[in-house]
């Protein structure tokens, strides 16, 4: 969905495509395609954790991140999005 809504790249390393279903069952994705698990999600940019970097208190991928973010708030910049009323059944009495 982070992809499909394009809020930004995904960075890390494919996921696993497991789900939390029987493996016997499929899935439709959003394109009306059929699914079944061990299909991961390849990310935009890829950054490996190297255990040796964790161990020494790094995060590759964490920071990686960051770093593109950074980027593309420069490059890109931001656009807010107004916050839509809440449904009346949530407004307090008198407010």
């Amino acid at each position: 969905m982070f992809r499909f809504r394009g809020i930004g790249p995904l960075v890390g390393t494919t996921t696993w495509g497991g789900l939390v279903t029987a493996p016997r069952g499929g899935f439709f994705d959003l394109n009306g395609e059929w699914r079944v698990e061990n299909e991961g999600v390849a990310p935009d940019i890829e950054v490996r954790q190297i255990p040796a970097d964790v161990i020494a208190g790094r995060d590759p991928q964490l920071e990686a991140a960051v770093a593109e973010a950074l980027r593309l708030l420069e490059t890109e910049g931001v656009r807010l999005l107004t916050e839509p009323e809440p449904p009346v059944r949530a407004r307090r009495p008198g407010g």
